[in-house]
């Protein structure tokens, strides 16, 4: 991996502080991909009050301190670092009510959404991949950590992020995960719209929004119920063999990304 200068002395100022960290989630993901991450998250064993001594004279925005994290401006560029932690029920289907902080890199990454994003590097000890994330990356499989009913039942947004990893990087859901993620759907009602349209604005212009829509299109029944209304609607044309609902699936797969 290429870490960027400012992120490696991050690392290293936690490291020689004695406080254990490694890059972790979407950077790591996009290496082994060979794509070069644009965002970079940190996780570390030290608490937030520890990073806020560790980074003294440093300007630190306590992002979320209740949740372990905390945002350093690292010459204007934020970089999130966030406390290993496990966490505890998701009521509101979004976001936990509690979390507990562990001492474990391995705990952190079980709660994560995907296999493809629960791996760690650090330049020193490697790559922690305790759920085969690689293997799944390298067969370009999208597939949950542990049981995928409870992932998508914890954050009922990660269903769209699913969708979307598929289309922009041209993942295949694995069957277990397609199946909970067309079950819960009706959970995406719980989630704020502005969450949604951004999501749906990144699937929408993915290389690969056509194949996969086709597979999970009643996902979007959830978010635009108007769409529901136009499966199986005969056009009455000439000029047009499809039903709206699959027309409008067309345009979007011939349209240019």
């Amino acid at each position: 991996m290429r870490i960027p200068p400012y992120v490696k002395n991050t690392l290293d100022q936690l490291e020689q502080c004695g406080y254990e960290a490694y890059v972790v989630g979407g950077c790591v993901r996009d290496s082994v991909l060979g794509v070069l991450p644009h965002d970079w998250d940190i996780c570390t064993v030290a608490t937030p009050e520890e990073m806020l001594q560790v980074f003294r004279g440093q300007t630190v925005i306590p992002t979320g301190l209740r949740h372990g994290t905390v945002t350093l401006l690292c010459d204007g560029v934020p970089l999130e670092i966030t406390t290993y932690r496990v966490e505890g029920e998701y009521r509101d289907h979004r976001r936990p009510d509690t979390v507990r902080f562990v001492k474990s890199i391995e705990e952190d990454l079980g709660r994560r959404d995907f296999t493809v994003n629960a791996m760690a590097f650090h330049p020193d000890r490697g790559l922690i991949d305790p759920f085969g994330g690689v293997p799944d990356v390298q067969v370009r499989r999208l597939r949950c950590v542990g049981d995928p009913y409870r992932r998508f039942k914890e954050d009922a947004l990660r269903i769209l992020r699913a969708i979307r990893f598929a289309s922009v990087y041209g993942f295949t859901i694995e069957p277990e995960t397609e199946a909970a993620l067309l079950f819960t759907a009706p959970l995406l009602k719980t989630v704020a719209a502005e969450r949604i349209g951004e999501e749906l604005k990144r699937m929408l212009t993915g290389e690969h929004v056509g194949s996969v829509l086709r597979k999970t299109y009643p996902v979007l029944f959830s978010v635009i119920p108007e769409l529901a209304a136009t499966e199986g609607v005969d056009q009455h044309s000439r000029y047009h063999h499809l039903d709206v609902l699959s027309h409008i699936l067309a345009a979007v797969e011939h349209a240019q990304p």
